[in-house]
């Protein structure tokens, strides 16, 4: 594989050091004391990735990261802000302005390794799949699939989940959406995009992401930004594939009584393909074990979605889930964690 190219931005010596070392044995490295100097170096040279300071002389690292930007010829290289700035206005306007993620000073290095490798790997798949989609074959439309399940399974595998998850969500969703009365191609392609849900997780903080117990009310904020880094990440698509997975990630939390996140939308203002997965993924969820809860009952289960009939769900969809229990109970049985 082709060793990859990291350009990291710091007016601090010390800080370009300590990330030199890091990184060194692992992938090509680029340096630069200010933001102009970046700039230059990004119009002469290739970089894969570049991790990027907030406060520096000149011009900051928000100006920086939006020129990158707004360059056709870098705009789709991923920037991790790595910063001493805490603020939850200064996190907001990294993303507003096109970063991937926010590590903030001091970092620690298995988690800047972790949101590199996971970054490197997830802009090595878009650019695959942007390239395979140009080729117009119906093989390339499979790889496509495939692609998506396997960056959905990046998403849960951070998160202690499993691959067989992603795959339970989509088959349900497939099911509920026939079910429903969706078309055979727009069941489908839920089916395809789903396992991305929970793509924004590759973002969120280890020690959040990981716990095994529950989360704290501020801890629990921080996760649920999740369904906006999912957005932000696909926001840019230009294929249809992709850009239905952005609208699961983005929805499959709010709820039908408009209690839910980001957007607390309400209703038919939730697209039809993120109020299904939320059923299908809540399901998956209650009904499996993980080291902070054991796994409900079916009867408790049952009984959940009907109290949360006109809540958490759409009531047709309640009715969806019922009619067709025995086929989600099947897919269940067949794609159970034990096998793994």
């Amino acid at each position: 594989m082709e060793e990859k190219t990291i350009l990291i931005v710091d007016d601090t010596e010390t800080n370009v050091e300590n990330l030199i070392m890091l990184l060194e044995d692992k992938y090509e490295l680029l340096a630069a004391t200010d933001g102009y100097e970046a700039l230059d170096i990004l119009d002469e040279e290739h970089v894969d990735l570049i991790l990027l300071d907030i406060m520096m002389p000149h011009i900051d690292g928000f100006e920086v990261c939006k020129n990158i930007k707004e360059n056709p010829n870098t705009s789709d290289i991923p920037v991790i802000f790595i910063t001493a700035k805490r603020e939850e206005e200064a996190i907001e306007r990294a993303y507003e302005v096109g970063g991937v993620d926010y590590v903030t000073k001091p970092f620690r290095a298995k988690e800047v390794l972790s949101r590199v490798a996971n970054h490197l790997a997830l802009s090595q798949q878009q650019h695959h799949l942007e390239y395979l989609v140009e080729q117009k074959t119906k093989e390339i439309i499979e790889t496509q699939k495939e692609i998506i399940f396997t960056m959905g399974v990046i998403g849960e595998n951070r998160s202690r989940e499993t691959g067989n998850h992603v795959k339970r969500v989509a088959l349900f969703s497939e099911v509920l959406a026939f079910g429903y009365g969706l078309s055979k191609e727009e069941a489908f392609m839920l089916k395809e995009v789903s396992p991305m849900h929970d793509i924004g997780k590759v973002a969120i903080p280890d020690e959040i992401l990981k716990k095994p117990a529950k989360f704290s009310e501020e801890e629990f904020e921080i996760m649920k930004k999740h369904a906006t880094l999912g957005y932000e990440m696909l926001k840019g698509a230009t294929k249809e594939l992709l850009k239905n997975a952005m609208i699961v990630a983005y929805e499959h939390h709010e709820k039908w009584d408009g209690t839910g996140y980001p957007r607390g939308l309400k209703g038919e203002e939730i697209h039809i393909y993120g109020r299904i997965t939320a059923v299908a993924d809540v399901f998956d969820a209650l009904g499996s074990s993980r080291v902070y809860k054991k796994a409900w009952s079916d009867e408790k289960i049952f009984e959940y979605f009907k109290e949360q009939k006109g809540k958490h769900f759409e009531p047709k969809l309640v009715d969806v889930f019922f009619e067709n229990i025995d086929k989600i109970l099947e897919i269940r049985d067949q794609f159970n964690d034990i096998e793994q």
